[in-house]
C-alpha cells in the first residue's frame, strides 16, 4: 500500500471512530427525558448568555444542564431551574415539569433557604462579628430546619418522577484560604463562609442519600479555583450585575459542575 493510500485509510478510520463515538453518546441519551431543576447554581447565574425566555430566572446556555443537553441530545429537556429558588419555590413552580416518563433529574437547592445572599451581603459590608453571627444563623437553619424541607421536596420529586435517576449537586467553597487576594474580606470571614458551605453540603448529602438519590460533592472539583485561588477562578467575586456575584462563571459550570453531573447521569 502506498504511503498516500495508508494516510487516507488512517484518516478515514479516525473520522469513522469520531462519528461512531458521537453516535454512541447520543444513542445512550436516546429515551432520556431530562429535567433540570433548582436554584441559581443550576440555572447558570454568573455564567452569562442567558436565554431570552428565562426572565428573572436567568437560565444560561452555559449552565451545566444546558451543556449536558447540547452534548447528549436527550429525547426531551425541561430547564426549569430559577435564580433565587428555595425548596418551596421548587415545589410550587418546578415539580410540574416532572412525570412518570422523566428518567433524569438534576437539582441544586438549599442555599437560598439558609440565607446565602443575605449572609454574603453581611459579610462583605459589615463587621467581622456581624459576619460570624450571620454565618452561625445560616448554619443553624441548615442543621435544624433545612433537613425537613429537603426531605419533603425530595419525596415530592420521587412521587412525581418515580422512574428517574435524581442527581443532587452541592455547593463549592467560595474562597481559597489563605489565598492570593490582598483586598476584600478577611481570612476569618472567608473561613467562616466556607464552613457554612460545609454544613450545607453535609445536610444535603444526608437527605439525598436518605431519599435514594445520588449526591455529587463539588468542593474538591473547585479546589484551587475558588475566589482568591492561585489558578483560574471558577467563581465570581463581587461583580456586575451584582446578582452574578458569588456564583460559578462559565468555567465553573463547564469544568466544575458538568463533569460531575455527566459522571452520575
Amino acid at each position: 500500500m502506498s504511503r498516500a493510500r495508508a494516510v487516507t485509510v488512517a484518516l478515514t478510520a479516525a473520522a469513522l471512530s469520531v462519528t461512531t463515538l458521537v453516535a454512541a453518546t447520543q444513542a445512550n441519551a436516546a429515551g432520556v427525558n431530562y429535567v433540570a431543576m433548582g436554584d441559581s447554581y443550576s440555572a447558570g447565574v454568573g455564567s452569562g448568555s442567558y436565554t431570552s425566555d428565562s426572565g428573572s430566572c436567568s437560565r444560561s446556555t452555559k449552565a451545566y444542564p444546558y451543556l449536558w443537553k447540547a452534548a447528549h441530545a436527550p429525547t426531551s429537556f425541561a430547564f426549569v431551574a430559577c435564580s433565587g429558588a428555595k425548596t418551596g419555590d421548587v415545589a410550587a413552580n418546578q415539580l410540574s415539569a416532572l412525570s412518570s416518563s422523566t428518567t433524569l433529574v438534576s437539582i441544586t437547592v438549599g442555599g437560598n433557604d439558609a440565607g446565602f445572599a443575605s449572609t454574603m451581603q453581611t459579610c462583605v459590608l459589615d463587621s467581622e462579628s456581624s459576619c460570624l453571627s450571620a454565618v452561625n444563623t445560616a448554619k443553624s437553619y441548615a442543621t435544624n430546619t433545612l433537613p425537613g424541607k429537603l426531605s419533603s421536596l425530595y419525596a415530592q420529586i420521587k412521587a412525581k418522577a418515580p422512574n428517574a435517576r435524581v442527581v443532587v449537586l452541592g455547593y463549592p467553597h467560595l474562597y481559597q484560604v489563605p489565598g492570593t487576594c490582598i483586598f476584600g474580606i478577611s481570612n476569618t470571614k472567608r473561613t467562616a463562609i466556607n464552613s457554612a458551605a460545609d454544613t450545607l453540603d453535609t445536610v444535603i448529602a444526608k437527605q439525598a442519600a436518605d431519599a435514594g438519590f445520588t449526591f455529587k460533592d463539588v468542593r474538591s472539583a473547585f479546589a484551587g479555583h475558588e475566589i482568591c485561588g492561585s489558578s483560574t477562578q471558577w467563581l465570581n467575586s463581587t461583580t456586575l450585575p451584582i446578582s452574578d456575584s458569588y456564583h460559578p462563571n462559565s468555567a465553573g459550570q463547564a469544568s466544575g459542575y458538568l463533569p460531575l453531573f455527566s459522571a452520575a447521569a
